[in-house]
């Protein structure tokens, strides 16, 4: 005969008011404030989705466009504000950081999404560009960003870092050695904090998208990508941007309180195939 709690739920997953739960540990983000970088487009934007979908208020923050994002949570009736943001900027990091924390009361999960990404083979003339953009954007962004939240996610001792890398941190493409180092130096950055914030309670990791249908992806013509991903992706095809916010969501659940400087990959089984 099962369990009473089992006979009244009626789907997995279906929590019923007077049912004592069987674990302890919470799953759910509601409540919390989440500061979502490059949020306009793309996983940042899957991701601000995701979180204000299961009860987060949302931080979003992007060079371009925040108020989309903004207005679109809104309209589904999930909570959200919006700032303009070059993360690239020291003092724009911290204006805006105090802006958030302000207005919102508290910032209890970072996520580190925003990122560029240039071409620029070493014997290219734009490469100095490309190289001090990128890396000001990709790396020492989220490190900033780091910074500047730091006091407000260890207020409550449970705070959430997720940066999102990619599997080019991972490997390597050529002509695109200022975003692999860049990436390559997300992992970093992920280890280092993860092992010197710990013992405040927050944790931080990381994220690696393989490849994803993005605005940084969609230049790539659709059969370039088909036969990329029969070729190189067990699951022989693209992935979506909500597939990624599902993952990184996951680390900043407070059920995920053991989970500290890990490399998530979610690349389709790329980077585990040999062939």
């Amino acid at each position: 005969m099962p369990s009473a709690a089992k006979a009244h739920r009626s789907a997995p997953g279906d929590i019923v008011p007077g049912v004592p739960r069987l674990t302890s540990l919470s799953r759910s983000v509601a409540g919390r404030v989440a500061v979502v970088t490059g949020a306009a487009s793309g996983m940042g934007r899957a991701t601000a989705f995701l979180l204000a979908d299961e009860g987060a208020t949302v931080a979003a923050t992007d060079l371009h466009r925040p108020a989309e994002v903004v207005d679109d949570i809104r309209a589904a009736g999930g909570e959200a504000e919006g700032w303009a943001l070059d993360v690239a900027d020291p003092q724009a990091v911290v204006d805006v950081v105090a802006a958030i924390a302000g207005s919102l009361g508290r910032i209890d999960i970072l996520v580190n999404n925003a990122g560029v990404s240039t071409p620029a083979p070493i014997g290219d003339e734009g490469w100095e560009a490309a190289w001090a953009r990128t890396l000001a954007v990709n790396l020492s962004g989220e490190a900033r960003m780091i910074r500047a939240c730091l006091p407000h996610l260890q207020a409550h001792g449970e705070g959430r870092v997720v940066n999102i890398a990619s599997t080019e941190g991972l490997g390597a493409t050529a002509g695109m050695s200022p975003y692999t180092a860049s990436k390559h130096g997300v992992i970093g950055l992920t280890k280092s904090m993860a092992v010197e914030l710990g013992a405040t309670g927050v944790t931080v990791n990381c994220v690696c998208p393989g490849p994803i249908h993005t605005g940084m992806t969609e230049p790539i013509p659709d059969d370039a990508k088909e036969r990329y991903a029969r070729r190189r992706v067990p699951l022989r095809r693209y992935g979506e941007a909500e597939e990624v916010a599902h993952m990184t969501v996951s680390l900043c659940l407070p059920a995920a309180s053991y989970c500290n400087g890990a490399v998530l990959v979610v690349d389709g089984g790329m980077l585990a195939q040999n062939t």
